[in-house]
Parts: C-alpha cells; structure tokens; sequence
C-alpha cells in the first residue's frame, strides 16, 4: 500500500470522519460564543484561539486530501464545497473583506458533507430541483392570475391591500402563508360579503394544492437518491462477494493441485516397488 493509499485510507476511516465533526461542532459553539459581549471580554483571545486551531485542523485536513486525491479531489462536489467554506475563513478578514469575517460560521454547514445523513438530504433536494422549478413557475403564475383578479375586484374598497399589482402580489404572498389573512379578508367583506370565496379558493390552490406539490418532488428526488444509495451498495457487496468467491475457488484449486501432487508421489514409489519385485531373482 503507497502513501496515498494509507493517508486516503484514514481519511475515510469512521475514527476520523467522528473527530472531523467533533471539530466542526465545537467550532460552532466556539462562533456562537463569540457573540457574547461579556464572554469575548473575559475569554476573547482564547476564543480566536481556539477558531484559528480548527481552521487550522480543517487546512490540514484538505491539504490531507490533496494529496490522497490529487485531480480527483474536484471530481467530488463535496470536496469542492468544503475547499469553498473553508477558503472563505483563510481571507483576511481586514480592510474591504473586513465583512468575510462574519462568513465564517460558514464553516459549521460543512457537517453536510461529513454527515452522510445530510448529504443524502441535501442530494434528494439538489435532485429535486428541476421539478421544484416548474411548481415554482406553476405557483408564480396562479399568484399573478389571483394578483390581476384581486386588484381589480378589491382595489378601491382596500386600497392599502389591492391598490396596485405589486402591493396585491405582495399581500397575496402573505395570505399565502396564513400570515393574518383573516383580517385582510375581514376588512374585505365589510364591503364584499362574497369575498371569502376569493379568498378561500385562493388559499387551497396555492398553499395546500401547490406546496404539497413542493413536498411530493422533494420526496421523490430523496426515493431516487435512496435508490441509488442501495444500488451502489448492492453492487459494492456483490463485488465483494464475487471477491470472496474467486477467492475460495482459488483456495480449492490450490487444494486440488497439492491432493494431485501428493497422490503422484504416493503413487511413484509403489511402482518403483512393483517394478523391483518383478525384476528380483
């Protein structure tokens, strides 16, 4: 085994992947600490401290990768996305980058990539995206129709709600996700009693009808990344097995070629006895 070999090896094992999130997690609470204005003027040189140990820990770790990898670490999008969160911190945060210092609880989304729970999460979601875009237009044009119809029917009795497009698709976005619809439509139907109509019809098409849409995608990108997932695992197993297989039948034609050999020599001095006999006196 070569050197690249071994180090890659580590970097795979479980031991490290479990100390890789140790780091991650503590990091966070190390961030989360220097928020704190009481706790950054008692501790503050021992918090950056310890945020530049594990920047550091991370560095070496990609490095590590580096070399194990070498062009095939940009072949995983994850590598790359870590090479991201962790080369945004190694910027100094001085001068005109002076606000990339605040990007470095960024640092702390790369338990994604460690996690395989989260990355099959997070894959499922990436999977999804081209059907989530064609709801997406799919809600933007039932929101718009409604927008048109909502500004024409209510704009002079709630001028403040339905008075132009923009502010009716604004308020309808806000109807959409149940924030305080009662007393937009409240005030509608003091003048409008049939409005509830509207408004009733609206919320079922676009929050329960559509936004399961959105949920129905998303599980079934998250089916197909599982599939997968069991597809590449079955076929990781089976290679494995027919390893163990060619293994054995290696072991048995071994065993069969050294029964052979012993045979032949149990064989070979009987006849050389047999032959002694029948030449004797």
């Amino acid at each position: 085994m070569t050197g690249r070999e071994r180090v890659a090896k580590f970097l795979e094992s479980r031991r490290f992947q479990n100390f890789i999130i140790a780091v991650i997690v503590f990091n966070a609470v190390t961030l989360g600490m220097e928020t704190s204005t009481s706790l950054m003027a008692g501790y503050g040189d021992l918090l950056h401290v310890l945020d530049h140990l594990a920047l550091g820990i991370f560095v070496a770790e990609l490095l590590a990768k580096f070399y194990a990898y070498r062009g095939g670490f940009f072949r995983d999008n994850w590598n790359v996305f870590d090479l991201l969160v962790v080369g945004i911190a190694v910027i100094p945060a001085t001068g005109p980058f002076a606000v990339l210092r605040s990007l470095r609880v960024l640092r702390v989304l790369r338990l994604i990539s460690v996690v395989p729970s989260m990355r099959k999460v997070v894959s499922g979601l990436l999977a999804a995206i081209p059907g989530m875009a064609s709801i997406a237009a799919l809600l933007a044009l039932i929101i718009f129709v409604a927008g048109v119809m909502a500004t024409k029917l209510f704009g002079t009795i709630d001028p403040g709600d339905f008075g132009d497009l923009g502010t009716s698709l604004f308020t309808l976005f806000q109807v959409m996700t149940g924030e305080a619809w009662p007393d937009i439509a409240k005030t509608i139907m003091e003048q409008a009693p049939t409005a509830w109509i509207f408004f009733v019809v609206y919320i079922l098409v676009s929050s329960f009808a559509v936004l399961n849409l959105f949920i129905a995608v998303v599980v079934s990108g998250m089916e197909d990344e599982l599939r997968q997932d069991i597809r590449e695992e079955e076929a990781k197993q089976a290679e494995t097995q027919a390893a163990a297989n060619q293994e054995i039948l290696d072991e048995l034609r071994a065993l069969r070629a050294e029964l052979a050999e012993l045979r032949r020599t149990a064989v070979q001095p009987s006849v050389i006895r047999a032959s002694s006999g029948r030449g004797g006196p």
